[in-house]
């Protein structure tokens, strides 16, 4: 019987140690790129992701709102506006959407590198307008007020705007993901927030 429960309570605690952060270590953010915008395209936002063979190609084919960037060994463009779309010399790798349409003076589109080990984790926090993920490896989550949210490489992942957040590498190997960011540019970036549990 006294086995049973050892095997039952180190079931469980091994479960929670899957959903929740596994330490303290803080997930590297690194900005690659962003652009400032008076306006946002017109109708349905979506993202769409594509490489190029070089940083100076994607930049060069880059429209007001796209974004070029370099990670993890490739060049890519991320451009926000009407599904369907295509940039010329481009290799599309995605397209997602519709990213939550915010009303602001002026606009910031951002692209982030988040990178760590597993149990690397943000503090929580939240951002004036929409943030998206693009997982190139590893397993990443995200709490927000309606559960935790999964990603995996390849899987886009639309978050919720102007709500708490927390982020976490979750996989075996070390994550790196790219996020996508429409915010407000008057407002502060990023602020600290906290769940009302």
């Amino acid at each position: 019987m006294n086995r049973l429960l050892l095997a039952a309570a180190f079931l469980l605690a091994s479960l929670a140690a899957a959903a929740q952060p596994a330490s303290p270590t803080k997930l590297t953010i690194k900005p690659l790129a962003e652009k400032k915008l008076a306006e946002l395209p017109a109708g349905e936002l979506f993202w769409r992701i594509e490489n190029f063979d070089t940083l100076a190609q994607a930049k060069a084919a880059a429209g007001p709102h796209s974004l070029a960037a370099e990670s993890d060994g490739k060049a890519w463009l991320f451009t926000l506006g009407a599904p369907g779309g295509a940039t010329a010399g481009g290799k599309k790798v995605t397209e997602f959407g519709p990213v939550p349409r915010i009303s602001a003076p002026q606009y910031l589109l951002r692209i982030n590198e988040a990178s760590g080990p597993n149990g690397a984790i943000t503090a929580i926090h939240a951002h004036p307008g929409s943030e998206s993920f693009f997982v190139l490896r590893g397993e990443q989550r995200m709490r927000g007020p309606h559960g935790v949210l999964v990603m995996k490489p390849g899987q886009p992942t639309i978050g919720h705007g102007e709500q708490p957040m927390q982020v976490w590498s979750s996989g075996a190997g070390d994550l790196h993901s790219l996020v996508m960011f429409v915010v407000d540019a008057t407002r502060p970036f990023s602020r600290p927030a906290k769940f009302d549990d």
